[in-house]
């Protein structure tokens, strides 16, 4: 009998509509160094790489020049505003609890792979009540690589007791393209997260706008061979 597949699901943008406090997080740095704030609307497609990349965005923006130590600095005082404001605005996108109820009852493991840090991610997934649902929450620290590196999809799909060959990656940008297809699996992409690609052009497997969608596109490409996935 074949494995049922793992799902691994990017966090930011795909499972949580995270937008809302990492830009206040960023604001807050910005404003703070006499800096002009970003809009949420302008700034969501600058999310998905982590806060160090969030910010270096945000400094950029500004034209402001700042060294390598001054970017540690903020990147620490950014993650120190964003754990405390971590679920004041963000939450889950519409469908998703209704979307992985129906993925459990058929039998299907769930994990997490994302570019945030481990930590960040495990406190966000419990303010929501979000953690017991999946078998492995693996950020960037995790392993010490990040996506689109195929061996954090690796070392997740491992912790979380799956099989390679019976694995599937849900995400909303190229990281999450990238890192299916360097680990040869099949990638559903979400249209309504953070690029600044339309995820269709990326060529994802399968494109859903809705999360009550994901349970149909999770069976249309476990129904497949695998030889037969787009590559």
């Amino acid at each position: 009998m074949a494995a049922l597949p793992l799902i691994v699901f990017d966090l930011d943008g795909t499972l949580v509509d995270t937008a809302p406090d990492l830009i206040n997080a960023l604001n807050f740095v910005l404003e703070r160094e006499g800096m002009a704030p970003v809009a949420l609307a302008s700034a969501r497609k600058m999310i998905g790489a982590g806060a160090r990349k969030l910010l270096e965005r945000g400094l950029e923006i500004d034209g402001r020049i700042t060294s390598p130590k001054d970017v540690d600095r903020l990147a620490d005082d950014f993650i120190d505003y964003y754990a405390a404001h971590i679920a004041d605005a963000s939450r889950p996108f519409e469908g998703l609890e209704q979307a992985l109820d129906e993925l459990a009852a058929r039998g299907y493991r769930l994990a997490v792979c994302t570019n945030k840090l481990e930590w960040l991610s495990k406190r966000l997934l419990d303010q929501l009540g979000l953690s017991a649902r999946f078998a492995a929450i693996c950020g960037a620290d995790t392993f010490g690589v990040s996506k689109p590196d195929p061996a954090i999809f690796r070392q997740t799909v491992a912790r979380a007791g799956g099989e390679m060959s019976a694995s599937i990656m849900v995400g909303d940008s190229g990281t999450d393209v990238g890192v299916a297809r360097r680990a040869s699996v099949p990638v559903i992409g979400v249209s309504f997260g953070y690029t600044d690609v339309p995820i269709a052009e990326l060529k994802p497997d399968r494109v859903i706008h809705h999360m009550r969608d994901l349970p149909g596109a999770v069976n249309d490409l476990s129904a497949l061979p695998r030889l037969q996935v787009s590559t």
